[in-house]
């Protein structure tokens, strides 16, 4: 196991990432090299699902101050960490990022990066880079305005409010929230869902949307339709046919090829 960062490989192609730098799982350059690590990782040989998640207290607090100086250390911190969460965000598979307690500055930024977040009831989001005269280097201005919106994201940015769970789940911060207790269940069987699913074609829809979204619309739905006529290259795709053919939608046992 990583001192900072453990990876491990459950049953069914799930993989559970899950960030252990002591009490607040800050950011430091040794957990952002280590996620780098591990989104390579898992790009060169994708799981079915990988699941991302920190402490039951913190999900994982902001970049570590100490390593803060001037200038030159910033745009170092910048772009390591755009780096590994862009990778992060580029796996071509479903990414679940599980937040249970705190999830400020980079934390934020590390469950934007994730395709879907599912938090507790106690999670409290938030960017609040701007009380120590900064902004949000990690992503955080460019993902959460396309989570929450501009209008919400220039509010939570400049003010460096704390979201708590409620709120995040009804501006689209979090995509779900449930109790505590039940949050490692609620995870672990949507990733179990989509484990049973045809995992190529998850993956071309995910890029699809992903593409999209730095493109016009018109551009965008000419991807739509490459990737479309590229699901129909797959084995997946003639079992999920066949079977809607002769036993009725839902039934089909794909093979992720």
């Amino acid at each position: 196991m990583d001192s900072v960062v453990e990876l491990e490989y459950l049953d069914g192609g799930i993989v559970l990432v899950t960030l252990t730098n002591g009490k607040v799982n800050a950011l430091s350059g040794a957990v952002v090299a280590r996620i780098g690590e591990i989104a390579a990782e898992l790009t060169a040989a994708p799981p079915k699902v990988v699941v991302v998640t920190g402490g039951p207290k913190i999900f994982a607090a902001g970049a570590d101050i100490s390593e803060f100086g001037g200038p030159d250390e910033a745009a170092g911190i910048t772009e390591r960490i755009h780096v590994a969460l862009d990778a992060l965000a580029a796996i071509p598979r479903f990414v679940i990022a599980e937040v249970s307690g705190y999830a400020l500055g980079g934390g934020c930024e590390l469950a934007l990066a994730c395709d879907y977040r599912i938090a507790s009831e106690r999670a409290v989001f938030g960017q609040p880079e701007v009380l120590l005269g900064t902004i949000p280097g990690g992503g955080g201005t460019q993902r959460l305005a396309r989570a929450v919106g501009a209008s919400r994201a220039k509010e939570i940015s400049i003010t460096g409010r704390q979201v708590k769970a409620e709120e995040a789940l009804r501006i689209g911060l979090a995509d779900e929230i449930v109790p505590a207790e039940e949050l490692r269940d609620r995870t672990m069987a949507l990733a179990t869902e989509v484990a049973r699913g045809a995992t190529i074609a998850q993956a071309l829809a995910k890029a699809a949307i992903d593409r999209g979204l730095s493109m016009s619309l018109a551009d965008g739905l000419m991807v739509e339709r490459e990737l479309f006529v590229e699901s129909f290259r797959t084995e997946d795709s003639q079992i999920g046919v066949r079977s809607f053919l002769e036993n009725g939608p839902g039934k089909a046992e794909f093979l992720g090829r």
